[in-house]
């Protein structure tokens, strides 16, 4: 494993290559079904309501299997653990693409949300404890630099693919790089074995991932016994957590300012970005009336504008103070949502509006992803991972979610264009108030 020097040395460089490369499967997957969703809601006869769980459903089980993620990279080896999940969604990919309804799409989609939901967190976790604290701003930056590129091509690879084939190749577009990452890691992620006496926190799982799941769909969708019941279960998995020597997310990392914040205002900044992935497609489809690649392309700025955002965004999250950084960022963020209020925002200042919005996405992700591991151990490094994945993971969904659940009710009310606008406000409304916890965040 490389040593925690100031250098970049070759052997971490080719580890964040593979990270990439494997995490790209799932970055790429979630923003082609964005534009995708209006082809599949008229190829199932499906509402929105319903055709948009492909999406939500997918997220919903990248939030409920993370909590898992930290036990399983101790208990069977992180490297043994990224291998099995790039496979696994390579498989679910080839069943989501198999589809033939409405129903089954989404049972697949769930399936390759809880391979994802164990990638993506188990790639962070090598990339943290390979850098070490002195390089972790930089490794952090240069593995966001390329994939961004994952969310600028997926939306126009998506178009492109509905413009010319099929939706199924929305999916099976995943396989190849699957199989790649697969390969590369056999030979690149170092070997650390795992412990084989530590055992999995099964009643803190039991409790704990229900709790994410009814918590997430009551919000969304304004049932008050699933949010009660979600309540309770969640409160019921910190009582257990405090009590337990054990935990499956130690909730006392919570009590860390900096962690709290950061975890926080991820939740809300996850939330903003997947609420407007699912808007933006569909407003340029639906009310402008273009195509599937033009709704693509719409998409693009925002990615772009964080691309720019993380070319110096790295080093500035290990020299500056998160609390100086990250407030700039979601300020930036909301002045890039306020154009989606006005009345039929044209083509031309939704570029530029997304565009700014990337840049202020970008600052703060990877300052508050730094900021929340400078109090944190080596060995807790694990847990505190899949803590701060599930933060995002839960936020993703909901703003997705309330989204489109917003939006379907204004389209049943008023005309396009108009309903368009107000579900619009939404997202200012979901991305202002993470300026809040970000007070947590100490010097």
């Amino acid at each position: 494993m490389p040593r925690a020097t100031d250098r970049l040395d070759p052997a971490l460089v080719r580890l964040c290559v593979v990270v990439v490369i494997g995490g790209a499967a799932p970055l790429l997957d979630t923003t082609i079904v964005a534009v995708a969703l209006d082809a599949l809601g008229r190829s199932f006869d499906a509402d929105l309501a319903t055709i948009q769980w492909t999406m939500s459903g997918y997220l919903l089980a990248m939030a409920m299997v993370t909590p898992a993620t930290g036990w399983a990279v101790d208990r069977f080896g992180a490297r043994r653990m990224w291998i099995g999940s790039v496979l696994a969604f390579g498989v679910a990919s080839v069943l989501a693409g198999a589809a033939w309804s409405a129903g089954s799409l989404i049972a697949f989609r769930v399936l390759q949300g809880a391979a994802g939901g164990v990638l993506l967190p188990v790639g962070a976790t090598l990339l943290v404890q390979a850098a070490g604290p002195q390089r972790l701003g930089r490794v952090t930056a240069a593995v966001s630099v390329p994939a961004q590129i994952a969310p600028i091509v997926g939306p126009l690879l998506g178009g492109l693919v509905l413009d010319a084939v099929s939706w199924r190749w929305c999916f099976f577009l995943n396989v190849p790089v699957c199989l790649l990452a697969a390969a590369l890691a056999h030979r690149t992620v170092p070997a650390v074995p795992g412990e084989p006496a530590r055992r999995l926190d099964v009643r803190g799982l039991a409790l704990l991932a229900p709790a994410v799941g009814a918590l997430v769909y009551g919000l969304s969708r304004g049932a008050v016994v699933a949010l009660g019941t979600g309540a309770v279960l969640l409160a019921a998995f910190v009582v257990h957590a405090l009590r337990s020597d054990d935990p499956l997310i130690d909730v006392r990392l919570f009590t860390r300012p900096s962690f709290a914040g950061a975890t926080s205002t991820l939740f809300l900044l996850s939330a903003s970005l997947f609420g407007s992935m699912v808007l933006i497609p569909l407003y340029v489809q639906q009310v402008l009336g273009a195509s599937a690649l033009a709704a693509g392309s719409a998409l693009v700025p925002q990615f772009a504008g964080t691309l720019v955002a993380l070319t110096f965004v790295g080093r500035l999250a290990d020299r500056l103070p998160a609390r100086h950084v990250v407030p700039a960022g979601v300020v930036v963020a909301v002045l890039g949502t306020l154009p989606f209020t006005l009345d039929e925002p044209g083509a031309v200042l939704l570029g530029a509006a997304l565009f700014v919005r990337g840049i202020g996405f970008g600052a703060a992700t990877v300052t508050l992803m730094t900021a929340a591991y400078r109090d944190i151990a080596a060995a807790q490094v694990p847990r505190a991972t899949s803590a701060l994945q599930i933060g995002q993971r839960i936020g993703a969904p909901l703003g997705a979610a309330v989204i489109a659940l917003v939006l379907q009710h204004q389209l049943a009310v008023a005309a396009p264009a108009a309903a368009f606008g107000s579900t619009f406000w939404w997202s200012l409304a979901l991305t202002a108030p993470a300026l809040l916890p970000v007070v947590l965040l100490r010097r």
